[in-house]
Formats: C-alpha cells, sequence, structure tokens
C-alpha cells in the first residue's frame, strides 16, 4: 500500500475528522483567551494609563502596570503548559491510535 492511500485513510476515518475538529476548537479557545488578555491590557495603557501607572501602596513605586504585565506573561505560559499537555496527552493519543489502526 502506498504512503498516499494510507494518507486518504486516516483523511477519511471520521476519527480523524475527531481528532481535526477537537484539536482545532481547543487551539482557537486558547487562542482567544490569550489575545483578549493582551489586547485588554494595551487598551488599558491606551485609554486608562493611570489606572496602572497607580502605585501599588503609597510606600511603592511599584504601580499595577508591573503586576499586570508579569500576570499576562504568566497567563500565556500556562495557556502554552495546557495546549502542551493535551497535546501530548490526548490528541498524540487518538494520533498513535488512527496510526496503528491504518497499518503504519
Amino acid at each position: 500500500m502506498s504512503t498516499d492511500e494510507v494518507y486518504r485513510r486516516i483523511y477519511d476515518d471520521p476519527k480523524f475528522q475527531t481528532l481535526v475538529k477537537k484539536r482545532g476548537r481547543f487551539a482557537w479557545t486558547l487562542s482567544i483567551i490569550t489575545l483578549l488578555a493582551y489586547y485588554g491590557f494595551i487598551l488599558l495603557i491606551a485609554f486608562e494609563p493611570e489606572l496602572l501607572g497607580t502605585p501599588l501602596s503609597p510606600a511603592t513605586v511599584i504601580t499595577w502596570g508591573i503586576p499586570g504585565g508579569l500576570g499576562l506573561i504568566v497567563l500565556c505560559f500556562i495557556v502554552t503548559g495546557i495546549y502542551v499537555q493535551r497535546a501530548n496527552g490526548e490528541f498524540d493519543r487518538l494520533t498513535r491510535e488512527l496510526l496503528k489502526e491504518h497499518g503504519q
């Protein structure tokens, strides 16, 4: 059996179509969360700079913008970790099952 035939059989398999839809939906959901957080922060900088420029307390020079920016970075690491964990778990398992079913 040629490689092209194997690819065609896998592509036509309903399990593969389900995997593609699941993975795409999951990736788009995490992307939207990240983009909303990022653009929300940018909009705060653009339209409410005094809020992010307010000190955390009267005794410090650290403003709300610092933990906000760090929080955004941490959120991106968390979202990436969530995707990697699911991709290395569920999505890879489904891919291996498909390859095994189709003789690869």
